[in-house]
């Protein structure tokens, strides 16, 4: 199961976890499916450490699932913020997953059992090398530069076939 999400630095290509943080995965694809991360500014990007998305008002502050409330996190002691690539859910403490997500720029073990793990990029990393290279403003990590998610592309949506 995969995505591709179409940036205004090129396309970005996320291998989903779908078998196992389920109910993430369903919130992400429904949001993709939706158009909701049409538009999406990365908000923050902190060099070394993550790039974040994923709020509509593009304040870094909003976001909502398609429950409209928070949900769980789903924490897989074998799914880790282990490299380069790593997409996982941002939150503001235990159990507050909405519509934010981030990339990892390296492995981050000190993320792992506070953030969902959910995917991975399998094509794009050179979209990440050049969102890491953009300047931002150094009190807020916000980029100079606007950067936009522009459309998603979904390649198969396996939860739309479990139920």
């Amino acid at each position: 199961m995969s995505v591709t999400l179409h940036t205004d630095l090129g396309d970005i290509k996320i291998e989903l976890f779908c078998d196992r943080p389920r109910k993430t995965c369903e919130n992400f694809l429904a949001l993709c499916a939706s158009g909701y991360y049409n538009g999406c500014l990365f908000h923050r990007n902190i060099q070394s450490f993550i790039v974040q998305t994923g709020d509509r008002s593009n304040s870094g502050k909003g976001g909502n699932s398609i429950w409209k409330k928070k949900f769980h996190d789903e924490i897989f002691d074998d799914l880790r913020h282990s490299k380069r690539g790593i997409v996982s859910m941002a939150n503001s403490g235990p159990n507050t997953n909405e519509s934010q997500f981030f990339f990892t720029y390296g492995g981050l073990p000190q993320l792992d059992g506070k953030y969902t793990v959910f995917g991975h990029v399998i094509n794009g990393l050179e979209v990440l090398d050049e969102l890491e290279k953009l300047p931002v403003n150094e009190k807020t990590f916000r980029p100079l530069r606007e950067v936009a998610i522009q459309s998603v592309t979904i390649h198969a949506n396996p939860i739309a076939d479990l139920d």
